[in-house]
């Protein structure tokens, strides 16, 4: 009992003003910073990001979608320290660009990045922290996991296993029984996006535990390159329960593939003969690069297409202009009024009209990812995984410029202004907020087309 306090609705009254006052105080107390933008591309406060300007909508054009386009899969809830990955300013649904920057282009990708592969910097994004599904721009990944493990002059036989893959998808046309180089399979997935190369390679890379040994390897390697919204549940793309990725995650696991010379050179071959099979009394044809980035676009470095009827069509493309390496990624675009790729030429042209010094946020490294002592869980909002606690980079945690967040700051001054009041409070009226929860899951599998 306080002393004085004789009715309900003064007590009341009381521990009101002596919270404002607590709120009123920490909040004159605690600087702000003067731009909401990270510092050397890391982020110094989720607190801040959630505190920001109202999100900017991301420039669409104006079309319909297509009729009987399926439901979007249900993403897990979102973990503020995820979505804060690379710069505080990262973290938003809506359209983030440099001040002063011209308007971006009008896409219909639900979620797109642009970023420079040599420097890291971000020039900007549009939900670049929103989950999407990957479809075939997964084959990165895969690219990225087992690339420097196998030797593309090793000759390696095709198994029926190898050809099992999801009816109507894409497929280079390997045979069981035929022998082929590593470096034809690479070719034949990244130039035609074969289903059955990917689950040839997975098998080769993945040792005795063979595609889900891959499989395990690739969601390792996108923790190790802060691509922690990143789960991958087929070594092809192909839509899978819990399968997803982000913008930004696919912009770091590209600056990875891209820092590979075979990979550079795979991805900007034109077409290729894929070997006749004597034994099997069958002959060899070509194939043809299926990114049209590589034949339109001045200083193309290749990317990866992609789609499923889940996913919509998603794109990785890069290149080089005046001395700079762009990446645009992008997520569940429509064909209309742009193609796939057109919309990565549109954003590679944004980005390179901007100033060398522009950016948003950072690309992480796996130096960055490599001290973190944060973890994010299932629960926090991260894709289920073999390894289900995953560390958060420790440039993405929670931490004021002065070392105190602000709201840390209000809430001790009120247990110190208004002590006995809380307890009071809390012995009559005892509240337990809980964390939203979403549940995940995918439709059934789509194939590629």
């Amino acid at each position: 009992m306080i002393p004085g306090d004789t009715t309900p609705t003064t007590r009341r009254r009381t521990l009101a003003t002596f919270c404002a006052l607590a709120l009123g105080a920490g909040a004159l107390s605690i600087p702000t910073p003067a731009s909401a933008s990270p510092s050397a591309g890391a982020p110094t406060g989720v607190l801040r990001a959630a505190s920001a300007k109202a999100e900017v909508p991301c420039p669409k054009p104006d079309v319909k979608p297509p009729a009987g386009r399926p439901a979007r899969p249900v993403p897990p809830a979102d973990d503020p320290v995820l979505r804060a990955v690379g710069g505080d300013d990262l973290a938003t649904d809506g359209l983030i660009v440099p001040q002063g920057a011209k308007q971006p282009p009008a896409l219909t990708a639900t979620s797109w990045l642009v970023a420079d592969l040599d420097t890291g910097e971000v020039l900007g994004g549009c939900g670049p922290h929103v989950y999407g599904t990957p479809a075939s721009v997964q084959k990165l990944l895969l690219a990225a996991t087992v690339m420097d493990k196998l030797d593309p002059k090793k000759t390696i036989t095709v198994t029926q296993e190898d050809l099992n893959i999801e009816p109507g998808s894409s497929a280079v046309g390997l045979l069981k029984g035929g022998k082929y180089t590593i470096a034809t399979l690479w070719l034949g997935l990244l130039l035609n996006s074969g289903n059955e190369a990917a689950n040839t390679l997975a098998r080769l890379g993945g040792g005795a535990d063979g595609v889900q040994g891959t499989v395990t390897a690739m969601n390792a390697e996108a923790k190790r390159l802060g691509a922690y919204q990143t789960h991958a549940v087929t070594p092809s793309g192909l839509d899978g329960p819990g399968q997803f990725t982000s913008a930004y995650d696919l912009a770091l696991i590209a600056r990875d593939c891209f820092a590979t010379a075979d990979f550079g050179r795979y991805a900007l071959t034109k077409n290729t003969q894929i070997p006749a099979q004597k034994q099997l009394k069958k002959g060899g044809f070509q194939i043809q690069n299926e990114n049209r980035l590589i034949f339109d676009y001045k200083g193309a470095l290749g990317g990866k297409t992609g789609f499923t009827k889940l996913a919509r069509h998603s794109y990785v493309g890069a290149a080089q202009r005046g001395g700079r390496r762009l990446v645009a990624t992008l997520l569940g675009a429509e064909n209309n009024p742009l193609r796939g790729y057109e919309q990565g030429e549109a954003l590679l042209d944004w980005g390179f009209s901007l100033p060398k010094d522009a950016s948003v946020g950072k690309l992480v490294t796996p130096d960055d990812t490599g001290t973190a002592t944060g973890t994010a869980t299932g629960e926090s909002g991260a894709p289920a995984s073999p390894d289900a606690t995953r560390p958060a980079p420790a440039a993405a945690r929670p931490a004021d410029d002065n070392g105190f967040p602000l709201l840390a700051a209000a809430g001790v001054a009120i247990v110190l202004a208004a002590t006995p009041l809380l307890l009071l409070l809390t012995q009559r009226r005892r509240r337990v907020r809980r964390r939203r929860s979403r549940t995940s899951g995918t439709s059934d599998p789509q194939a590629f087309y």
